[in-house]
């Protein structure tokens, strides 16, 4: 691994070529805070599934393209005299002393749960922090991911259950009126209770130390790999999809779930 004056070296590098890039390349000159959002999203898609995948070769580069967005917003910024690149990293720092009293102050924790006992409670006394416990929650998050973390930071301040089994009365009578309401065909009540089913199964899984987001991406995964056999072998079979029984894909599905396993 390389030692820290190799790390800043680097690190002064890139800024070097970014800036040369935003000074003499025609696209790079045009960019904007708006027009690279959407890049930057595609971005940390693209690192979330390599970290998903765990392929370290392929974390390093979307590392890379990650850090290369932080360090252009932070050139726009100081082309407006706003922020720059050290604001950035200062104002991180700072915040992380702030949040770790017991590193940096006379707090004691010796654990996870103790850490995170008392972590709302320092972010809500920042200057210009959360006004809310549930205010740091972006609205952009992905729904299984955004539930997830309502559900987490509800627990930082106390509001979680006793016991954790008791969770599945709650996911149970969510089911139930789950079915009711379909039964009755409502769509707009099904929707609204299938989101509380939904909410309860992910709640379910925080409690007992579950990554829902994960699970559920494993389970795409799967189903991937699984309905990739089922098409690859009708091809085989000179049968389309379109042209086979159910029984027929079936009969596949079930192969490809006993090579799967």
């Amino acid at each position: 691994m390389h030692t820290k004056e190799e790390k800043l070296e680097a690190f002064g590098r890139l800024l070097d070529v970014l800036d040369d890039l935003r000074e003499k390349c025609p696209w790079d000159k045009k960019q904007t805070f708006e027009s690279l959002r959407p890049n930057t999203i595609e971005e940390t898609y693209e690192l979330y599934d390599a970290l998903a995948k765990r392929d370290m070769k392929n974390i390093c580069k979307e590392l890379g393209d990650v850090l290369e967005h932080v360090l252009f917003y932070s050139r726009i910024g100081s082309e407006t005299g706003s922020f720059d690149i050290a604001d950035v990293c200062h104002q991180e720092a700072d915040k992380l002393i702030f949040r770790h009293p017991h590193i940096y102050g006379e707090q004691k924790a010796n654990s996870v749960e103790q850490v995170l006992q008392t972590w709302e409670q320092i972010k809500l006394k920042e200057k210009d922090g959360n006004t809310s416990v549930l205010s740091g929650v972006p609205d952009a998050l992905p729904s299984v991911i955004k539930a997830y973390r309502i559900q987490d930071k509800a627990r930082n301040v106390g509001f979680d259950w006793r016991n954790k089994a008791e969770v599945w009365a709650k996911v149970r009578e969510e089911l139930d009126e789950l079915e009711a309401e379909l039964k009755k065909e409502d769509k707009e009540r099904s929707t609204e209770e299938l989101g509380d089913f939904l909410f309860s199964i992910i709640n379910a899984a925080r409690l007992y130390h579950l990554n829902p987001d994960n699970a559920l991406e494993r389970t795409n995964q799967k189903f991937i790999r699984r309905f990739n056999y089922v098409e690859q072998h009708s091809i085989k079979a000179g049968k389309p999809l379109t042209e086979m029984s159910l029984e027929e894909m079936d009969r596949l599905w079930n192969e490809a779930k006993r090579i799967d396993n």
